[in-house]
């Protein structure tokens, strides 16, 4: 009881309207909505980092550990400095970002990469804490600060719709309605999905967790029983371990010693092409910034605790735990770290404060003995979250001024572009580089703060470098 009232005070529960039992559920449903991580960015890092003498299965659990130390840690200081319900996890596409583009096609030491990332870190800690962050984040135009929740529910919805197997690639028109009825993990995805969505309308207390838990039973049921092909609706060689050994059979040891992968940033900042260097150190820098601005925002949004003007009461705390998170990471081994849209899956529960976070924390390090077992749940049944909550967040569009043409153009194209890149930081840019320009055609370029100019001048930069192929050329 007393450890019960010493939370309550610690984290302000009464201040916040929620309770321990509603920031219990919340964590554990941020948790399960972002677990997927732990297999996902070792799968992707794996296919750019090569250590001698590791077999890639080790290096694998080396980088699976690191995520889940990174995760932790910028976590823990979300909850315990920021005491925000975010979750934080090196960042998907940036990951992408890291292995495929800078290591594989630009053939830069992925020593080198982590570097990058590190300086990244250190730069972002800089500017958080003499408050550039927060000062420039309040520049961004208010139609994209309302819009940004919507784009975000947007991009949700299409990953997990692709993710469940609703929607699929196609060659003439790139995506299209996938065959649903011939596919059981869509089948039973659309089923999980559903129930969860009938019991969030009747209010259930959990119902995004019920969904995922449930669905991830049924489906090991099936494949226990056989009637389904192992990998048909789990994992093919979790699957295969637990009909040999059990659930023993599952949980194998896992590379707890991460020495070889930790540190290697140190090397990777000798011998370094200084243009090349600056110029991938500039890309990490530019797509975290907007992507974390845009998911916390977004996600503050959807929580309700965006002041009148759409700012985040001190977001510098958030963010500087994200710039520790990437920092931290970087030291571990592992990609850039940022906040998870997935956080907006606790928040929905009612998360509303750092305890959220806190719980989410422990359970990525209680994850630790048993990182296989992260695999069990299918990642269509995990991705039934970004559907529901995406669904949710399309509230935000009714704070947008759709008569007036800068809100509207900017706001359109922040939450359109995000799921068309795939990208929130490309939404978000493409949203601030819009506003001005359409205020200064309407005849209001007065009504534009310098610094928005600025902003605008500056992603058209980075849009530029993106594109242009600087970086292959720079190589």
């Amino acid at each position: 009881m007393a450890i019960t009232e010493a939370l309550e005070r610690r984290f302000d529960f009464e201040g916040h309207d929620t309770d321990l039992r509603t920031e219990l559920v919340a964590g554990v449903t941020t948790f399960l909505a972002m677990s997927y991580i732990v297999v996902v960015n070792p799968a992707i890092l794996a296919e750019a980092i090569e250590i001698p003498g590791y077999e890639q299965g080790e290096v694998f659990q080396m980088i699976a550990i690191a995520t889940i130390l990174a995760s932790a840690i910028g976590t823990l200081v979300m909850a315990l400095y920021a005491n925000r319900p975010f979750g934080l996890a090196p960042g998907m596409g940036l990951n992408a970002f890291f292995a495929f583009t800078v290591v594989i096609s630009l053939g830069i030491p992925w020593q080198t990469a982590l570097a990058a990332v590190f300086v990244e870190g250190i730069l972002f800690i800089v500017i958080t804490a003499v408050g550039a962050r927060k000062r420039i984040i309040e520049l961004f135009p208010e139609p994209v600060k309302f819009a940004v929740g919507a784009g975000i529910g947007v991009f949700l919805l299409f990953i997990g719709l692709q993710e469940i197997g609703i929607v699929v690639a196609d060659d003439s028109t790139l995506v299209t309605l996938g065959s649903v009825a011939s596919n059981p993990s869509a089948v039973l995805g659309v089923a999980g999905l559903a129930l969860t969505l009938v019991l969030w309308t009747r209010g259930v207390t959990g119902a995004i967790v019920f969904g995922i838990l449930s669905t991830t039973v049924v489906a090991w049921a099936l494949t226990l029983a056989n009637a389904v092909s192992a990998g048909t609706l789990v994992p093919e060689d979790a699957a295969a371990a637990v009909r040999s050994g059990g659930a023993a059979g599952f949980v194998s040891d896992a590379q707890f010693d991460i020495s070889p992968l930790a540190g290697a940033f140190v090397e990777g900042l000798r011998d370094v092409d200084p243009l090349t260097f600056a110029l991938v150190v500039f890309t990490f820098f530019f797509v975290d910034f907007f992507d974390t601005a845009g998911t916390l925002i977004g996600v503050a949004q959807f929580g309700g605790f965006l002041d009148e003007d759409g700012d985040l009461p001190e977001i510098e705390k958030p963010l500087m735990a994200d710039a520790v998170g990437t920092t931290a990471g970087a030291i571990l081994g592992t990609s850039t770290v940022t906040t998870y849209i997935e956080s907006s899956t606790g928040v929905e529960e009612g998360g509303r404060t750092g305890f959220t976070a806190l719980v989410v924390a422990g359970l990525f390090l209680l994850s630790l003995p048993v990182v296989p077992l992260i695999s069990a749940i299918p990642t269509y049944a995990s991705f039934i979250a970004l559907v529901v909550v995406g669904v949710i967040m399309f509230q935000g569009v009714v704070d947008i001024d759709w008569h007036d043409p800068a809100w509207s153009v900017s706001a359109a194209l922040t939450i359109t572009v995000m799921p068309l890149t795939y990208s929130i930081a490309e939404g978000l840019a493409a949203g601030i580089i819009s506003y001005p320009v359409v205020m200064a055609a309407n005849g209001d370029a007065g009504d534009v703060r310098l610094g928005q100019w600025v902003i605008a001048a500056a992603l058209v930069g980075y849009f530029y470098v993106q594109t242009s192929g600087m970086l292959a050329g720079a190589v």
